[in-house]
């Protein structure tokens, strides 16, 4: 990404950032009654915890320790409560205005306005961090996800292939050991003969999963046909090289705009990640391009982290695709955005003879935070002619 672009985009999120939480940081402090000693502690509590993620973000590549470790915590965490920070307080402001206009409100609720403004913070207080609470439990909960797919295709040996598939890990500092090592158990248990990445294995920063040793937990992982991976967009947001080269070391075939013949049986076909022309200036290839050395008569799998343009795939013969990137929006109702973009938002379908596979994905980013999804392990049993 050129620098320009760089600094534009920086500033604009910087802005919205600071925005939104300016918004929430107001709507909060009116519900105090002035004079209080808790105003003081309200301001700075809010902006030192509110600043948390921005430096957090500053930290986590330039000093990967403990103590970045906590602010990287912190402020991740707050990202999800500022999304339901706001949206309480969207949704009190629509109220009030309806009130304004047709007096919803009874009376008794507006006599003591002070008293009920500090009674609706604590609600909100309580309900947001409810609901905060039990994303996160859902997040480190994944579902193993389970498929029978035929492909109308003969091969030699074996006519079964069990994939097992895993997109947007998202190794880091959120997602380190004790997440790692569940992905890795999780894999292992189902047996798999082939094991596929579809991109965003490791987040924008590759030094905390070079601090925790992350490499150590994916080489166990167990596969008759080995291992396999794609780029994705934070792999670039990072620094693609340097965290391909890391995953190579540690028992991963990148493929990257590439086709495999494997077990003389059918192809893998990996694509770069589409944000390779915004991050590098140089265009990925075509899929046709890709392709034109695959012999379409054995099955044909492709990885492609972000799952636009699907006809392409149909019309030029793919068996299955494989893809991630959307996490399904992670966070409600963030998921109705991405079923708006994407023809495939989440799971499986069947368009023409192609089989399409859309994960939500294994970890999170930012927030360790999901709200009307669950993470999730894909294990595709694809039965040949």
């Amino acid at each position: 990404m050129k620098t320009s672009a760089f600094i534009i985009f920086f500033v604009v999120v910087l802005a919205v950032y600071g925005l939104v939480n300016s918004y929430i940081f107001i709507r909060g402090l009116q519900a105090i009654p002035a004079g209080s000693s808790w105003r003081t502690w309200y301001i700075a509590g809010f902006w030192l915890i509110a600043s948390t993620f921005v430096l957090a973000r500053i930290m986590e590549r330039a000093c990967p320790c403990g103590f970045t470790g906590i602010i990287t915590w912190i402020g991740s965490f707050w990202l999800a409560f500022m999304l339901y920070f706001i949206l309480v307080a969207l949704f009190l402001d629509f109220a009030r205005l309806l009130d304004h206009f047709f007096h919803i409100f009874p009376q008794s609720f507006l006599a003591d306005y002070q008293h009920t403004k500090l009674i609706v913070l604590y609600a909100t207080l309580a309900l947001v961090t409810l609901v905060v609470a039990g994303g996160f439990v859902n997040a480190r909960i994944p579902a193993i996800r389970k498929l029978e797919l035929h492909v109308g295709k003969t091969v030699t040996g074996d006519k079964s292939l069990n994939i097992v598939m895993a997109s947007d890990i998202h190794l880091r500092t959120i997602i380190a050991k004790r997440k790692a090592n569940r992905l890795v158990e999780t894999i292992n248990s189902l047996h798999p003969d082939i094991v596929l990445f579809a991109g965003d294995v490791v987040d924008e920063d590759l030094a905390p999963v070079i601090e925790n040793n992350l490499g150590a937990n994916l080489v166990q992982i167990k596969s008759k046909l080995g291992v396999y991976a794609i780029t994705g967009n934070h792999e670039y947001i990072g620094g693609v090289e340097p965290a391909v080269k890391y995953l190579s070391e540690h028992g991963i075939t990148m493929l990257r705009d590439t086709a495999m013949l494997i077990d003389n049986r059918f192809y893998i076909v990996g694509r770069e990640d589409r944000d390779r022309q915004r991050f590098t200036g140089k265009e990925r290839k075509e899929l046709n391009e890709l392709t034109k050395e695959v012999d379409f008569s054995r099955p044909v799998i492709l990885l492609d982290h972000q799952p636009f343009n699907l006809e392409r795939a149909v019309k030029l013969g793919i068996d299955l695709q494989l893809s991630g990137h959307t996490h399904h929006g992670q966070m409600w109702p963030f998921n109705y955005i991405t079923s708006a973009i994407y023809e495939i938002s989440c799971g499986y379908k069947l368009i023409g003879k192609t089989h399409f596979y859309v994960s939500s994905g294994f970890g999170t980013w930012g927030p360790p935070v999901r709200l009307g999804n669950r993470p999730e392990i894909v294990q595709i049993i694809l039965h040949f002619d």
